[in-house]
């Protein structure tokens, strides 16, 4: 009678092999998870990264919208310049992550700009008609409201900051960040 013997594999390679087992799923879920057609931070930087040139974003039809947006109130910092697209603004009732409406500029002290971030913007009129009873979101966000009566002078609308490009200690999503300075030469608001 003949005897079978089983070989095993020594354990270093049976751990490697299960570790290779484990990324291939972690892979499978990432890629499902990326199929499902939210954008991600990652998503925007990229689309956003050629506007580190203000003549690209100027050739996209980005352009100055108000002045420097800055707050009196020692710490709290600006907004900074806003660059907005008209025509993803007024009359556009979408919000498209990796399409913003406004791109953030710091100016700087040689008279340039610098991309800071960008701000999502929608008025609550065209989302209201487009979506009623619902308050539109970006990247898993609500945007906040503004009534009517603000510094832009604009109907109410709703907005989201994301400081993609420069830090902002008081967090991502916020709208005033205390490492932006309008230099002097913004709106004191």
């Amino acid at each position: 009678m003949e005897t079978t013997r089983t070989v095993r594999a020594p354990r270093a390679f049976r751990i490697a092999l299960a570790l290779v087992a484990i990324a291939s799923l972690l892979g499978t879920v990432s890629v499902v998870a990326a199929s499902s057609g939210a954008p991600t931070l990652s998503d925007v930087r990229a689309a956003t990264a050629k506007y580190h040139d203000v003549a690209v974003a100027r050739a996209d039809g980005y352009g100055e919208f108000y002045i420097c947006t800055d707050n009196n109130t020692p710490g709290v910092g600006a907004m900074g310049q806003h660059f907005a697209n008209g025509p993803l603004v007024f009359g556009d009732p979408e919000i498209d992550a990796v399409h913003p409406e406004v791109l953030i500029y710091a100016p700087q002290p040689d008279g340039g700009w610098k991309l800071v971030g960008v701000e999502y913007v929608v008025l609550q009129a065209d989302w209201e008609a487009a979506h009623p009873g619902t308050t539109p979101t970006v990247l898993g966000l609500p945007l906040k409201p503004v009534p009517a009566g603000n510094r832009y002078g604009l109907d109410p609308f709703y907005q989201r900051h994301v400081w993609l490009w420069q830090n902002n200690p008081s967090g991502m999503f916020e709208d005033w960040n205390p490492k932006v300075s309008c230099r002097g030469n913004g709106d004191p608001a």
